[in-house]
């Protein structure tokens, strides 16, 4: 890999977490009855239509099917699959700051401890520093105001959904090679939109017919989903998955800025410095050497 091949694939996990950003002013378009369980499901049956159609443009992404690795696709399916699931769970039970600090937070942590103990590779002293800039930088901009820590049931499903995104990056990964990126997500999100059709048979439905639902719906799930996870994917060839983990905490610096800049959030100065430490942190990250 080349050092401007790497250079693409960081810039392309950045554009993903930039978008994976906008979900939560999108989100805040929708009713107040909705239901994150399904618009998790939602999200990832668009996502995979639109993931499928990308792929199928291309004779080769097509033809690669055939070399997919079948246990790694359904691994990774079931992973991206449960983070989504667990994720919006968890935000019911502490709270959008919480459980995203969490969630984001741990999953760099989960990624750098199996590269630890399963591996045998240790980071480097530069790159474990810029892990943890950024990971504190992602808690203060992501908890500032946030009421309360949560329940532990609640933080335990945060916790868990950082490890279902860190298992779900470090086995893409890895297979990333085997067929172009596009196939391997649309397998992978494939796997995971059939994995969770039972939430449309428990849940409650009725808040879908209320007016401007399925537009924001379907940005989350094509935009914010389908295109997103496209370039992650891609991007996950050509950087290590500790680096893409750690760089996708971009994705709370994007919608910090959105509620601040659409919303009207007020600027405060614990989420100033949470955004600085933040762009440090990741900056430090992006110019270690590829390992």
């Amino acid at each position: 890999m080349t050092q401007g091949g790497r250079a693409l694939g960081i810039a392309a996990v950045i554009a993903a977490a930039a978008l994976w950003g906008t979900t939560g002013t999108v989100q805040a378009l929708l009713p107040d009855g909705k239901e994150p369980l399904v618009v998790a499901a939602l999200r990832l049956a668009f996502g995979a239509a639109a993931l499928i159609g990308l792929a199928a443009l291309r004779v080769e992404s097509r033809r690669a099917v055939r070399a997919l690795p079948l246990a790694g696709v359904v691994v990774a399916g079931l992973a991206i699959g449960l983070y989504n699931l667990l994720f919006f769970w968890s935000v019911l039970e502490t709270g959008v700051g919480v459980g995203t600090a969490i969630a984001i937070g741990s999953a760099p942590l989960w990624v750098t401890a199996y590269e630890g103990l399963i591996r045998r590779q240790l980071p480097d002293r530069r790159r474990a520093l810029g892990q943890a800039i950024s990971i504190c930088g992602a808690a203060l901009l992501v908890m500032s105001g946030a009421g309360g820590a949560g329940s532990v049931f609640g933080v335990t499903l945060a916790a868990l959904s950082g490890a279902a995104y860190a298992g779900y990056s470090l086995i893409t990964s890895r297979i990333s090679q085997s067929a172009p990126s596009a196939t391997v997500a649309a397998a992978t999100f494939t796997v995971a939109a059939v994995a969770v059709l039972p939430v449309f048979w428990v849940a409650p439905l009725g808040w879908l017919a209320a007016p401007g639902v399925w537009p924001a719906v379907a940005f989350l799930g094509l935009c914010a989903t389908g295109v997103s996870y496209a370039l992650y994917t891609w991007g996950l060839g050509r950087v290590a998955a500790s680096t893409a983990v750690t760089l996708a905490l971009i994705e709370p610096l994007t919608a910090w800025g959105l509620a601040t800049v659409v919303v009207g959030e007020a600027l405060t100065p614990s989420k100033l410095a949470g955004a600085a430490l933040l762009i440090v942190g990741l900056a430090i990250v992006t110019a270690c050497p590829r390992r």
